[in-house]
């Protein structure tokens, strides 16, 4: 395939970019600072620019998002995912896997129970732009999958993974080593069967 990551010269992106391009796609990432793994794309510019994201995402078959927040910016990752909505419609291109987070939509009763208040508080302004964020692509009608992890860490990988629907009577546990929720996104970008699902995600 085709991938463009928005969000995909450091953290999660980076490591999903590395192993996209292992797995034997081609990648583009979209960066300010022109940093990008070795053998992808990068086209260097700001992901809130218009033309910067519509350049990256011509001619693509997949769109991921993996955006953070920016210090100062309300509603950044929201900001961001409408660019790339805007740019996906000028392109034709429909599938999107969008990184978002527990807590996110429904999915808060997934997560172990005494970190529902400890999100809820502390996590409030993140998990209102995540929301902002998924209702942004679920409004444009595109294939899309989000992805919903626990607490990020950059522990080394362990090759394995939960991604429970919101329906699952499992639960998640507390956190994921970023390098694994790479590789679950690769393997939901290369899955069609995910389309339409929002994936809680933890080790």
């Amino acid at each position: 395939m085709k991938i463009t990551i928005i969000g995909g010269s450091q953290g999660t992106g980076a490591h999903l970019a590395a192993l996209a391009h292992q797995a034997g796609h081609e990648v583009t990432t979209v960066s300010r600072s022109g940093v990008t793994p070795a053998g992808t794309h990068v086209v260097m510019g700001n992901a809130c620019d218009p033309s910067v994201v519509t350049e990256a995402i011509a001619g693509a078959d997949a769109v991921v998002v993996t955006v953070g927040g920016a210090r100062g910016v309300r509603h950044h990752r929201a900001a961001v995912t409408q660019v790339v909505v805007a740019a996906m419609a000028k392109t034709a291109t429909r599938r999107i896997v969008v990184q978002s987070s527990l807590g996110a939509g429904d999915s808060a009763k997934q997560l172990p129970a005494f970190l529902r208040p400890v999100m809820k508080v502390l996590l409030a302004k993140p998990l209102a732009d995540h929301n902002a964020q998924e209702s942004a692509v679920t409004s444009a009608g595109l294939d899309w999958t989000f992805v919903r992890p626990t607490g990020l860490t950059n522990k080394p990988g362990t090759g394995a993974w939960k991604a429970l629907e919101v329906t699952s009577q499992e639960r998640l546990g507390g956190s994921i080593p970023r390098v694994d929720l790479a590789g679950c996104l690769l393997e939901i970008l290369e899955d069609n069967s995910t389309i339409g699902k929002a994936l809680g995600v933890s080790a």
